[in-house]
């Protein structure tokens, strides 16, 4: 009798063993497998870098004469002229001490999006060499996708295929209203536009800069991700406060400089940057 109640404590402690089995088995089946420790390359965004700090500070400028400059590494004046600058003597301008000029090649309208070459544009670009200056050139764009933005690109390198550059090639989107037809553009859009202006200039051998005012920065722009490009900064203070490094700041837009009528953007740049 002992005999066979031990058999059967057997047999039910063999059952019992064989469900405990069968629900492991089945809890590792249905329960998901834990997340890997090794995330495969390309799979998650990683956060980038901010851009490097500003070296200078307020304290870093002072006027000499009419113009500001840098008391704290090398700094070189420069204008950035338009149509709306009209006839300019650049020689009266070069004799003035400007060094550099960044001529607007064209813009798209913000009303109708037509691309639109600056009336000027050959004109300064001749002037401008036989004074002396060193030259740049910019785009003003207003485009709202990327297929615009290399559109903008292809249409600007074409305008400048016989200049002899000496400064970067700049990339200017602007925010002008809600009215306008980038008026509800994302910081994701402009900063993607950015890129493909950018890499399509780059592409063809020219240095390309991105040109912002802080506002503009901060709302429509992704910094990080444009670390590649040296920055053109307006910001019209004589003070510095800045936070992050630029190689060009446009410190007015209401300068006088002889051979010019009315008001110009002066610009300083840093080639220590």
């Amino acid at each position: 009798m002992k005999v066979k109640e031990r058999r059967r404590e057997l047999v039910t402690a063999g059952g019992m063993l064989i469900l405990v089995l069968l629900i492991l088995v089945l809890v590792a089946v249905l329960l998901p497998e834990p997340p890997s420790t090794q995330t495969p390359p390309g799979t998650v965004d990683q956060p980038l870098p901010p851009p490097e700090p500003n070296p200078y500070g307020p304290e870093d400028f002072q006027y000499d004469g009419k113009y500001l400059t840098c008391l704290a590494g090398e700094s070189v004046l420069g204008i950035d002229v338009s149509s709306h600058q009209q006839k300019i003597d650049f020689q009266a301008v070069a004799d003035a001490g400007i060094r550099f000029v960044m001529i607007r090649v064209g813009y798209r309208g913000y009303e109708t999006g037509d691309l639109v070459a600056d009336k000027f544009a050959q004109e300064n670009y001749r002037n401008a060499k036989a004074a002396g200056l060193q030259v740049g050139a910019y785009f003003f764009s207003q485009a709202t996708s990327v297929e615009e933005a290399s559109e903008e690109a292809l249409f600007f390198l074409a305008a400048i295929k016989d200049w002899q550059l000496d400064m970067p090639v700049v990339y200017d989107w602007e925010y002008i209203s809600t009215e306008a037809r980038t008026g509800n553009m994302t910081s994701r859009e402009v900063t993607d536009c950015t890129l493909a202006f950018c890499g399509a200039v780059s592409k063809k051998g020219y240095q390309p800069m991105v040109y912002f005012n802080p506002h503009q920065a901060r709302e429509f722009l992704y910094l990080e991700e444009l670390t590649q490009y040296p920055f053109w900064l307006a910001m019209y203070t004589d003070r510095m406060e800045y936070a992050y490094k630029v190689d060009m700041w446009q410190y007015t837009d209401s300068g006088q400089v002889p051979g010019i009528s009315g008001n110009v953007d002066i610009n300083l740049y840093f080639p220590e940057n």
